[in-house]
């Protein structure tokens, strides 16, 4: 039996054009047959360079015969194996919209062990200038550099799942040039506006307190929609948020996880609102906090939720904000009444505050200033003493 040729093992020769060609080892099928990559260059000495630095790349890396698969075909596994299990379905439709919309047409067809940083870089000029499937009146066909991004962590874990099953021998991804990203200043009830909106939604007997808890929790909107009557405790004033709520293919509704690890977590509500989910249990007869108007065993719907927002703020003539601005004008006015970020950080369900002063920084930089006033009136006073 053939002795077996070891990552990085390699030969040069000079082919019959003149030009200079070598292979090293990296990796081996299944019967252990060695699988080969080949450089060429035209001269020794380049070829020779190219070498060492593949055999660096590679070395104490074994490579399977996965690694000529086409991208579009590891991109597929990835989904059904990786993602899957881990992600909402939500996200996993996000993630397959980029594969088959972005990455397939561009790289799909090029081996996966072939894939190299410059074609990654060239992918995302290109998606830059042209990616955008649909005309947009005012991007045309660009698209954003916060779309790029997106695609790219979906290429970078996909990439590095690969790393792992000995597919390629580093990931691609790592150390690629990435359009900024333009922040878009978050969207807000101000004082006014929370105040025209709280007359609107009390006279709507059926989401009023929908809205009310919405408006002092900050809560998502498949979280307050997978409220049950069980994660309320009145005599501690708390609510604990376990799950989220998802609308499937269909229309259909499903429980899930919460959005991060931290997204798990119990907070404490204001007397006002403690108060008014005890009086709303007393006349309830589902097992969830806030259900289908027509179907009471049903939770409310999440698309449901977010259609009845935009009616309440027609009607009270305020601007079309999300449902997710409601979370942002909650913790706005949170912050700006004293919060301090580590206490919002975990009544958001934020992983790190680091994240919650970053999202908020409009309003940290108010707190600063204000901050800054009291110290120089501080020092101030002392000096004219």
């Amino acid at each position: 039996m053939a002795k077996r040729r070891p990552s990085g093992d390699g030969m040069v020769r000079k082919r019959e054009d003149g030009r200079w060609e070598g292979r090293i080892v990296i990796g081996h099928k299944a019967d252990g047959t060695p699988i080969f990559r080949y450089v060429s260059a035209k001269t020794q000495k380049e070829l020779l360079k190219k070498l060492h630095q593949n055999i660096e790349e590679y070395r104490d890396v074994n490579l399977n015969e996965g690694s000529r698969m086409p991208l579009s075909q590891w991109l597929d596994r990835w989904l059904e194996e990786y993602a899957a299990p881990s992600v909402r379905p939500s996200t996993l439709d996000g993630y397959r919209r980029y594969i088959e919309r972005n990455l397939k047409p561009y790289l799909g067809d090029k081996p996966v062990g072939k894939i190299t940083r410059e074609d990654v870089q060239k992918l995302y000029r290109e998606l830059q200038r042209n990616g955008r499937q649909e005309y947009h009146p005012e991007y045309g066909h660009k698209l954003s550099g916060s779309s790029i991004r997106r695609i790219h962590g979906v290429l970078h874990q996909a990439m590095d799942a690969a790393v792992r099953e000995n597919l390629i021998a580093r990931n691609p991804t790592e150390g690629i040039t990435l359009p900024k990203k333009k922040t878009t200043p978050k969207q807000i009830l101000n004082d006014a506006q929370l105040e025209r909106f709280m007359d609107v939604i009390q006279k709507d007997e059926v989401w009023h307190e929908f809205f009310y808890t919405e408006l002092t929790t900050g809560l998502r909107r498949g979280e307050i929609c997978g409220l049950m009557w069980s994660d309320f405790d009145a005599a501690h004033g708390t609510l604990t948020v376990r799950r989220t709520m998802h609308v499937q293919k269909g229309g259909g509704l499903a429980a899930g996880e919460t959005k991060t690890g931290a997204g798990k977590r119990t907070i404490t509500l204001p007397p006002s609102t403690v108060e008014l989910l005890a009086q709303r249990k007393k006349q309830s007869y589902s097992q969830w906090i806030f259900p289908n108007p027509l179907r009471p065993e049903q939770p409310v719907n999440p698309n449901a939720a977010y259609d009845h927002l935009k009616k309440l703020l027609q009607q009270a003539g305020l601007p079309s904000i999300r449902f997710h601005d409601l979370r942002h004008t909650f913790a706005t006015h949170a912050l700006a009444s004293g919060v301090d970020a580590k206490t919002l950080s975990g009544i958001l369900g934020h992983t790190q505050a680091s994240f919650t002063l970053d999202t908020y920084t409009h309003v940290t930089g108010d707190m600063q200033k204000r901050a800054s006033e009291i110290v120089g009136g501080f020092m101030e006073h002392i000096m004219v003493r």
